[in-house]
């Protein structure tokens, strides 16, 4: 018996040793003075399958990575924010989960300018509507926080892949309409949390908004919106020179979060451990969201990716000006911005 307790003591020092050893450790949060402005965090949670369209697993692993405003990597982002003083508009999908994040917030700063409002990224309609309930009854807007994030495969009530139009096409649109208020309040930010999944991207314009074939199709997906969210950061940048307006594309790191449930049940006992052990914890997450929304003298640095609050290189198509450019009008059209939407085809 005393082997016994030896042995798993010897186990859980080793644990702790590896745990605090191996995992670098986060930056100190930044507490800025934010009081007077306006920040919305999105977020969105879907562990489920999706509600449009057929229901498929997803066929390969998930993307160790998750972003939600009632949730994980959001609920941090909020939380600073409401810390340093900042009204912010939780916008989630969830009613109750954004709704009892929001009063846990308010709770736990003391900062009762925290509220949640409805918004479903995997709806058009519902961004729009969004978008025009926030401008009708928000004067200010100066850090929108793109950050909601999801991995499961499936497809939107728009005809949309359910990752590319979460992650990407939802909050280009709700960019794009929210734009005007943050040019009008100025200087204000964008912030676009990616991954350094983009490196894995390919982006066909013609088949835009289609789940790619393949074995690895909702992997695939996830990638190419990620390789997106860069692209989307560096042409909307290129479009704000000489506005207040800036913008960052960011990776947050591997983060141990609720995305563990969409990978298969035969890779989560390879996962948890290394997610225990390696991966850093939703409010360590958020520091490069929080660095890119706050820190000051980031000006010159519009359109960049930022991973652990450093400014970083992405790989090479995510430098590609013409595909950002091209990507961009595509979008617009996807979305019904500009021309008669488009739809991808049954």
């Amino acid at each position: 018996m005393g082997w016994v307790l030896l042995g798993v003591g010897l186990l859980l020092a080793l644990y702790t040793l590896l745990r605090h050893g191996l995992r670098r450790a986060p930056p100190p949060p930044a507490r800025p003075d934010l009081r007077g402005r306006t920040a919305i965090v999105t977020g969105e949670r879907r562990a489920q399958r999706p509600r449009y369209g057929p229901a498929r697993p997803p066929r390969s692993p998930a993307p160790l990575l998750s972003a939600g405003g009632s949730g994980g990597i959001g609920a941090a982002t909020a939380l600073e924010l409401a810390r340093c003083g900042a009204r912010v508009i939780l916008a989630t999908r969830s009613v109750p989960r954004g709704e009892a994040a929001a009063s846990r917030i308010r709770t736990e700063t003391g900062n009762q300018e925290v509220r949640f409002m409805q918004l479903d990224l995997a709806s058009l309609r519902s961004v729009r509507a969004f978008a025009t309930t926030f401008l009708h009854q928000e004067p200010h807007l100066h850090l929108l926080i793109n950050n909601a994030g999801v991995s499961a495969g499936g497809t939107t009530e728009d005809g949309f892949s359910l990752p590319f139009q979460v992650n990407h096409l939802g909050h280009f649109l709700l960019t794009q309409l929210l734009l005007e208020r943050l040019r009008s309040c100025g200087p204000s930010r964008v912030v676009i949390v990616a991954s350094s999944a983009h490196c894995a991207g390919r982006l066909h314009l013609d088949t835009l908004g289609h789940p790619p074939p393949g074995p690895f199709s909702t992997f695939q997906d996830y990638c190419d919106s990620k390789l997106a969210n860069l692209l989307h950061a560096r042409e909307l940048a290129t479009r704000l020179q000489g506005t207040q307006v800036t913008c960052y594309a960011v990776h947050p790191g591997f983060i141990n979060t609720e995305l563990f449930r969409h990978a298969p049940l035969w890779l989560k006992p390879l996962l948890l451990p290394l997610a225990w052990l390696f991966f850093c914890d939703a409010a360590e997450g958020a520091q490069t969201s929080l660095h890119c929304a706050t820190h000051e003298d980031l000006e010159r640095f519009s359109g960049r990716y930022f991973a652990d609050c450093h400014l970083q290189e992405p790989w090479p198509p995510a430098r590609d000006d013409r595909l950002a450019r091209a990507l961009w009008e595509a979008s617009e059209r996807l979305v019904g911005l500009g021309e008669p939407p488009g739809r991808p085809s049954p």
